[in-house]
């Protein structure tokens, strides 16, 4: 009988790192002509905040030219951005959103 050889094939891994997905910080900014009402409703349907949260928003952007809304995925935060102009242009309203990486 013939001696049989076993063969014994390893793996080898490398060492792969996966990143967290990146954050996204969506800023608005103040203009002479949004109204107030306008840039509240649109903290409240398009970002999802509470009214009192929205409202605060609101009065931080009319008192420092510009306010953090949130911290989004990517997605989210494109999306988001793009709505809310979408919707001020659609209104009349000049109203600027942005996003950057964080």
């Amino acid at each position: 009988m013939a001696k049989e050889k076993t063969i014994k094939k390893e793996k080898v891994r490398e060492h792969v790192v996966i990143k967290a997905p990146g954050s996204w910080t969506v800023t608005m900014w103040n203009d002479d002509f949004t109204t107030m009402d306008f840039v509240v409703m649109v903290l409240e349907h398009v970002f999802l905040k509470p009214e009192a949260e929205a409202t605060r928003i609101m009065l931080d952007v009319d008192r420092n030219g510009q306010c953090v809304v949130g911290r989004y995925s990517y997605d989210i935060a494109t999306s988001r951005t793009q709505r809310a102009m979408q919707l001020a242009r659609s209104a009349g309203f000049p109203l600027k959103v942005t996003c950057e990486e964080d």
